[in-house]
């Protein structure tokens, strides 16, 4: 029995060793990769990674794999992402070595940022290129945060037990970006749903927080203290006592003081939130001598057992604050014969005023306004008379100037570029008044609309040109730009600006093809414009061409443009690429022979050309569109254009053989069954692959559209009777598998 059964088993896993193994697209299959120990300590494949207590990082993983891989093979194990995705693929690690892989394995660290229970990998090779199978499912976390760390109020760095009359949020104060971490939160041993760096207590208990790392979590030692949280006590209900006067004046002092005692109390008063340095008694003195004395004052107290308590605020205000405002521009021009008027307006309570002048006070000027005719930096100081205080406050200061001259410039509005627009505007943009010692002031706001202009042209008054701007549309209107300003007995003329503008016209260019067929094939390129009055310039690639002709005659590839010189700027064409012949544009749906069932018929369509015509054996066309059915065998011709190139393409229709794929040969040299035939849906076809082994596993033949031509005349047969295995797939399945027995 077991002389009979041996071969029959030998056999069976022979066919299932390359059968398996044919089932990769490079002749390899790529097993999942699994868990393996660490050789440096022995023990069990790790089930989960918990990296990162005390810096450890070391971890190994094997690959089994069937078939044969290159020398220059190298095997990647990849990570993916923690939703298992490896649209992204980390690479942990990189190995040579066959054994290597499947023996020891891969050693690697995971990245310093993985955190999650979704994660996989993969193991990949290089030659062939090959992706193997995705594992399942792994809890991966490197735990960066080791040690216990702190919650505390509001991340107040507090630690001990907290009582509030109201609930607050606990926060982790002291682990780096503790909001990159999610958390587990428990209250007295219950799970809360909050992930966040900040819980809101809002019952009473014991809190606790744990940095999440999933199963690994209980490892990491990533845990808070415990705060005992009491919420709700109704509190002595502490106030502060009405002061006397809750609007201070200089030298003014107000003592806060707390409507209830205790002696076992502690004292806290705050300002505007924050506590006040020392101010830990029952009372607290306001010194409105002391800058910033104003705000919102309250009292905490604290003492063992009770809850921390803070009292409503008492506001506190400043008596002598009032504004003052400038009503005029900082800046004035005052020219001859013409005052100009100051004026300021105020909060103060019963206001008086007293004007200034570089410094000095000018007499009799008490109102809030002021009449002034000379240069200066003036001022208004305003006295507050009513009220609880009386205070002075000064106005931000005017700058008078009385010019010797004015400077006017004008620049161009929006956006204005050089033979690229095709119109624009002029405008006044600034004003300057000059003291004569080169000392400019921006009057531009106060008296831009008081002066006269006129636009000139190349030296020339522009008719009916006498706003602040001027608006040009024409290339007749290209040229040197400034205006004359004037007022009164001033007058200026400003800086020089230069318009040139592109013309509204367009200038287009055709070609008789976008591709030339051969070297001897020339196109035209030519343009309806009339160019006999203008220079111009063809060019290919960025380079001028021609500058004579009013067609242009193409026998090499590039982009074509057209540059027309109009007023001194360039008026450019459209752009036509021209290109040589690819043949390899035409594009087929069938590969090899078209093949089909006798008695129906198949279609193939044709793409990448600009027309189509098939033609028969005989000449005949038979179709003049991009697609041709087939009905009966023959040659075929299809002659496709691209513009004006024609590209050919044969066609043999022949019909389907539906014999079965042969598991006998007789290579005797007789004529009859020397080879190895299969039906001509999977021979010549460039999409098929067609591999043979011997009995022992050996790869004899491996071929894309395979010719029916195995065994070759000079393959020899050892033995009489001999047995092969053979695929037959494409690129995403086996097609057929089977056995050849060569009869000698």
């Amino acid at each position: 029995m077991k002389t009979k059964l041996f071969p029959h088993l030998r056999f069976l896993a022979l066919t299932f060793l390359l059968f398996g193994a044919c089932e990769a697209s490079a002749q390899i299959i790529i097993q999942a990769p699994e868990p393996a120990p660490n050789p440096n300590f022995g023990g069990s494949p790790w089930t989960q990674i918990c990296a990162g207590i005390g810096g450890f990082n070391q971890y190994y993983a094997t690959v089994d794999f069937t078939g044969s891989t290159n020398n220059d093979n190298e095997w990647i194990l990849e990570l993916s992402d923690a939703s298992g995705s490896f649209a992204s693929p980390i690479e942990l690690a990189r190995e040579s070595d066959n054994t290597t892989v499947q023996d020891t394995g891969f050693e690697f660290s995971i990245p310093t940022d993985t955190r999650g229970s979704g994660y996989k990998l993969r193991v990949r090779s290089t030659s062939p290129a090959k992706i193997g199978t995705e594992s399942g499912t792994y809890n991966m976390y490197y735990m960066d945060q080791t040690t216990s760390f702190n919650i505390s109020p509001n991340g107040d760095g507090s630690t001990g037990d907290v009582c509030s009359t109201t609930p607050i949020n606990l926060t982790v104060d002291n682990i780096p970006n503790a909001n990159t971490y999610q958390y587990i939160w428990y209250r007295s041993g219950s799970l809360l749903s909050e992930t966040s760096e900040t819980v809101l207590a809002d019952q009473s208990g014991v809190y606790q927080a744990y940095v999440d790392y999933g199963s690994c979590t209980g490892s990491s030692n990533a845990f808070s203290n415990s705060v005992m949280v009491t919420i709700g006590s109704a509190g002595a209900g502490i106030s502060i006592v009405p002061p006397a006067k809750t609007a201070l004046c200089a030298g003014d002092v107000e003592t806060l003081q707390i409507d209830t005692t205790d002696p076992s109390w502690n004292y806290q008063w705050y300002q505007n939130g924050t506590a006040i340095t020392g101010a830990t008694n029952p009372s607290y003195n306001v010194d409105a001598n002391t800058p910033g004395f104003e705000g919102n004052y309250e009292v905490e107290i604290s003492a063992t057992g009770i809850c921390n308590e803070r009292s409503a605020a008492v506001t506190i205000t400043n008596a002598a604050n009032f504004t003052v405002t400038r009503d005029n521009p900082a800046n004035i021009v005052v020219l001859p014969s013409q005052p100009e008027t100051l004026s300021v307006s105020t909060t103060a309570l019963s206001p008086s005023y007293q004007w200034y002048r570089n410094g000095s006070a000018l007499s009799g000027e008490t109102n809030n306004t002021l009449a002034i005719t000379q240069d200066g930096t003036y001022y208004a100081a305003v006295t507050q008379n009513g009220g609880a205080c009386s205070s002075t406050t000064n106005s931000e200061t005017t700058t008078a100037v009385v010019p010797a001259a004015f400077e006017v410039v004008i620049g161009y509005q929006g956006t204005y570029s050089q033979c690229v627009s095709t119109s624009g505007v002029l405008e006044v943009t600034t004003i300057n008044a000059d003291d004569g010692a080169g000392n400019l002031t921006d009057v531009t706001a106060s008296l831009i609309d008081a002066f006269g202009y006129q636009w000139k042209k190349d030296g020339v008054d522009v008719a009916g040109a006498t706003a602040k701007t001027i608006s040009l549309t024409s290339t007749a209107e290209n040229g040197s730009y400034s205006v004359d300003a004037v007022l009164n007995t001033y007058n200026d003329t400003s800086n020089s600006l230069s318009v040139q503008l592109l013309t509204n016209e367009t200038v287009s260019i055709t070609s008789t093809s976008t591709v030339y067929c051969n070297s001897t094939d020339t196109i035209t390129v030519s343009t309806s414009s009339d160019l006999s009055s203008d220079a111009f310039s063809w060019e290919r690639d960025g380079t001028s061409i021609n500058t004579t002709d009013f067609a242009l005659n193409v026998n090499e590839p590039g982009t074509y443009r057209l540059v027309i010189d109009k007023n001194g700027c360039d008026l450019i064409s459209n752009e036509i690429s021209i290109s040589p012949l690819n043949a390899d544009l035409i594009q087929l749906d069938v590969d090899g022979d078209v093949v089909f069932p006798e008695g129906s018929s198949r279609t193939v369509t044709a793409s990448g050309g600009t027309s189509y015509q098939w033609f028969d054996a005989d000449n005949n066309l038979v179709s003049n569109g991009d697609s041709m059915t087939f009905t009966e065998e023959g040659d075929y011709v299809l002659i496709a254009n691209i513009d004006n190139c024609e590209v050919s393409r044969q066609l043999r229709a022949v019909y389907l053989e539906l014999f079965n794929i042969p598991n006998v040969i007789t290579p005797n040299g007789d004529g009859a069954n020397d080879q190895w035939v299969i039906p001509n849906s999977y021979s010549n076809k460039s999409d098929v692959n067609v591999i043979i082994y011997d009995d022992k596993g050996t790869e004899l033949m491996n071929v894309m559209g395979y010719q029916n031509n195995w065994p070759e005349s000079s393959m020899s047969f050892p033995k009489q009777n001999m047995v092969f295995y053979y695929v037959v797939k494409n690129a995403t399945e086996t097609l057929k598998q089977g056995t050849i027995t060569v009869i000698r």
